[in-house]
């Protein structure tokens, strides 16, 4: 079995058009996207299809019914995982990532689950913000600028 490529990973995403708009820039970029379940909407939902326009039909998804699934059936290198929450402490910019990486995002309203978090506390990644009135950045517009981040120097 050859490793997974590089991706972007929504657990538990509960926006459709989040997910669709992040589906899109996995085209833009040949990425996989990864959806861990459960998800707030129908993945057939026309927001999910709206926000990915045409592109949609050429995302490369792989859906996951939890997190142990996608360990399991995924199986990225758990070096491979960078895993983004508010509290990371390494910012985006200064964490090295490997060719297959698996940029992990979690719920748009709570983060990534306890579960996912337990014994990777090393692999905790922030978006750094410099006004103080922000608690977080919309999922969509974090998991690209997070993709270029990670691609720098090969795009």
């Amino acid at each position: 079995m050859t490793a997974p490529g590089p991706a972007i990973v929504l657990v538990r995403p509960e926006i459709a058009g989040n997910t669709g708009s992040v589906g899109r820039t996995c085209v833009a970029l040949d990425l996989d996207l990864c959806l861990v379940k459960p998800y707030g909407f129908e993945i057939t939902d026309r927001n999910v299809r709206r926000a990915g326009l045409d592109y949609w039909k050429h995302v490369r998804l792989h859906e996951y019914d939890d997190w142990d699934d996608f360990l399991v059936r995924r199986a990225p290198r758990a070096d491979a995982l960078v895993l983004f929450e508010e509290y990371g402490t390494t910012s985006f910019r200064d964490r090295d990532y490997p060719p297959d990486f698996h940029l992990v995002f979690g719920q748009e309203t709570t983060g990534l689950p306890a579960d996912v978090l337990v014994g990777r506390e090393d692999r905790l990644t922030r978006m750094p913000m410099r006004s103080p009135h922000i608690r977080s950045l919309n999922l969509a517009n974090a998991a690209t600028a997070a993709a270029y981040e990670a691609l720098r120097g090969v795009l």
